[in-house]
């Protein structure tokens, strides 16, 4: 198989063959889901481990960051993490210390105590690979799943696409970009896109839980914007009517994908937050994040299943594209 995801029926598959035989996990292996949920004493434990493969630039700050964003959409508070840290033979002291310099650093911002984990050298790497594991809790009534999503209801998108995937290509490709004759100027500014916009969206997950009463809420990371969509309504049992104008494609990553032949849509979207809510609440949450110096757009609706999942652009409709692997790993492969 190439690289990226597993396709999404395989995975559907061998999720379904999972037994669930004990009573407190109320969320357990479930496509489109971001965490676990496992029910101890009137509060939740929620549960996500996810790797950090694209990239080895910051790769300790970047490993809490996609993990404590996949509790925050649950609508748990991050609270704990361990750190499996695998190594290629030949890596520098330094290079260690460096990474666990990121890990600490990342913890320390976000209030997260790290607590264990495992380090090796491996033989046959030929870059470091992370992976992290976060523990958080929410109170039993608070959770938000990405199946929580209805017919009706306002989809909010935060921030924009693809911060992450185009910091990604501004810090590790910069040379390819400017021979493809983007601006080097454009490439510095996406290069500070780790943190500013940023791909931390525990803040955003808190301001929306505190402004609205969300039906859901989702990470968009691997196979981009049009991914995450479709993972949300497959969770939910729904469809989408989605806007191309609304959706905020930033400038940087668009320059990007023009000059590398790459979809936003498709391209890693961390930092950006999806969020299901009643429409008449959807001006009341957007007020509250740009009050916070957060960005965000109504970008469509969620419909019923039969409607199908749409992309509008136009005045015509078109399926939502669909990537069997992220952009970037298509880019980085080829």
């Amino acid at each position: 198989m190439r690289a990226g995801k597993l396709p999404p029926d395989m995975l559907s598959r061998l999720l379904d063959g999972i037994p669930q035989d004990d009573p407190r996990v109320v969320v357990g292996p479930r496509p489109g889901e971001d965490a676990a949920l496992i029910q101890f004493d009137g509060r939740f434990l929620a549960a996500k481990t996810d790797p950090v493969t694209f990239t080895t630039d910051l790769i300790g700050w970047y490993v809490v960051q996609v993990n404590a964003n996949d509790l925050a959409v649950t609508g748990a508070a991050p609270r704990w993490f361990m750190l499996t840290l695998l190594l290629p033979e030949g890596t520098r002291a330094a290079e260690v210390e460096e990474i666990f310099d990121q890990v600490v650093r990342a913890c320390a911002d976000l209030g997260v105590t790290l607590v264990g984990g495992h380090t090796e050298v491996t033989h046959g790497l030929s870059r470091p690979l992370a992976v992290g594991a976060m523990l958080g809790e929410v109170d039993e009534g608070r959770q938000v799943l990405t199946s929580g999503a209805q017919p009706g209801d306002s989809i909010v998108l935060t921030k924009g696409i693809a911060i992450e995937g185009a910091s990604i290509l501004a810090r590790e490709s910069a040379e390819t970009l400017r021979r493809a004759g983007v601006e080097r100027q454009t490439i510095d500014r996406a290069a500070g896109f780790l943190s500013s916009p940023g791909i931390s969206v525990v803040e955003d997950a808190r301001l929306a839980l505190e402004a609205a009463d969300l039906h859901a809420m989702h990470d968009p990371t691997e196979g981009g914007l049009a991914t995450g969509l479709l993972e949300l309504a497959d969770a939910a049992g729904v469809g989408l009517s989605v806007e191309l104008d609304r959706i905020p494609i930033l400038d940087e990553c668009r320059a990007f994908c023009d000059a590398l032949g790459l979809s936003p849509l498709g391209l890693i979207a961390s930092g950006a937050l999806l969020a299901a809510l009643p429409p008449e609440q959807a001006p009341t949450l957007i007020q509250a994040l740009d009050a916070e110096g957060i960005q965000a757009a109504e970008i469509g609706r969620v419909t019923n299943r039969e409607h199908g999942i749409e992309l509008r652009a136009a005045g015509e409709s078109r399926p939502m594209p669909r990537f069997d692997r992220d952009e970037l790993a298509r880019w980085l492969s080829d």
